[in-house]
């Protein structure tokens, strides 16, 4: 399957949406108060030059998607990190490989900027998701904690 990364777009915000509420887990996690601005959130991460959110195409039909922040910090002997999130691949072009070549993607871009460190972070209940990830070199290293507000 021929692949094309990039940017996103303003104009792409509601099918990364789809793609993000596409999920049993998503779905299940209660809402905020008030109606969610997609697109303010759009564009804060668009223009904050440490992040990238990037779409996934196939035949000019967007497949996927993920974003990429990059943290600055002085643990990793002041090495920046790449943090990977909100990686999804649409349902029907699931389990062809998409998720495998956007997480490869995602680490050569890491590797690009000179990154000490690719992280990310995934739902314990997502276990295929964390078999996909070992698969790919990724280490269960830490034990992660949240609080919502």
């Amino acid at each position: 399957m021929d692949l094309e990364f990039r940017t996103a777009r303003r104009e792409d915000v509601p099918v990364i949406v789809a793609m993000i509420n596409d999920d049993p887990i998503t779905a299940s996690r209660p809402a905020s108060p008030g109606e969610p601005d997609y697109h303010a959130a759009f564009e804060a991460v668009d223009a904050d030059p440490r992040n990238e959110l990037i779409v996934v195409e196939s035949g000019g039909e967007i497949v996927g998607t993920m974003q990429l922040t990059y943290i600055p910090g002085l643990s990793r002997r002041g090495g920046e990190r790449a943090q990977i999130e909100g990686v999804r691949v649409a349902v029907p072009h699931r389990n062809r490989g998409i998720g495998r070549e956007m997480m490869r993607w995602a680490v050569g871009r890491a590797g690009e900027r000179g990154c000490a460190l690719v992280q990310l972070t995934s739902d314990k209940a997502r276990t295929e998701a964390h078999r996909f990830y070992g698969s790919l070199g990724f280490t269960a290293s830490h034990e992660g904690f949240k609080l919502a507000l």
